[in-house]
């Protein structure tokens, strides 16, 4: 049983926050403008110059080149193959059109059991012969969305200690933090590590 990635959506819709784990197909980050700032650092637009938001770990004692073609090149070396990640994301959809289509499912199917069922019935997750999605909906509007494997069990529990724990400790409580704001997401050093380490210790994940 694995878990894949999870999704916070505020009451506009929007995607706020994002996290994965286990993902074999990374996103591409969004396009300039697609998502709003401090959702994930992974997914976010390039700067302007063209370099990711975060500077790496690692970092080569060789002189560089940049090329034209955007890849780093060694002096006096051939061009490296690409990446097996980033040829990955280049066969993927670009993050914003991603949280986009999660919430349009959600959206969807949530208005058909309305629909089906009556007004009582809540839609909690589905499953399909490859991932299963799990969804948690708070009074105030907010939506958390869990994927992952079709074996995995029910994980509306876990997504509901994410709300009672680090939600509420690190970005209700937090002053820095704009909630609704429109323009900012709530990603935080805290309150990414404090959800990393509740799903690392859960039974299920591998």
């Amino acid at each position: 049983m694995t878990i894949y990635s999870l999704y916070i959506y505020d009451r506009h819709c929007a995607c706020v926050y994002y996290q994965d784990w286990h993902r074999t197909k990374q996103p591409k980050r969004a396009g300039e403008g697609g998502i709003l700032n401090a959702v994930s650092q992974a997914v976010s637009p390039l700067t302007p110059d063209g370099v990711a938001p975060t500077p790496s770990a690692f970092t080569s004692p060789r002189n560089t080149l940049s090329s034209t073609t955007g890849l780093v090149v060694a002096v006096g070396e051939d061009p490296p193959v690409q990446d097996p990640v980033e040829h990955a994301r280049s066969s993927t959809l670009p993050f914003d059109e991603e949280a986009k289509l999660v919430y349009g499912v959600i959206l969807s199917l949530r208005n058909m059991v309305k629909k089906l069922s009556g007004r009582d019935e809540q839609f909690t997750c589905y499953r399909t012969s490859t991932y299963r999605l799990h969804l948690y909906e708070t009074v105030s509007g907010y939506k958390f969305v869990m994927l992952s494997d079709a074996a995995t069990e029910g994980l509306r529990f876990v997504l509901r200690q994410i709300y009672n724990g680090p939600f509420l400790d690190f970005v209700v409580r937090n002053p820095l933090v704009l909630m609704d704001s429109q323009v900012q997401g709530i990603d935080n050093d805290y309150f990414r590590a404090s959800i990393d380490r509740l799903v690392r210790g859960l039974s299920v994940f591998n």
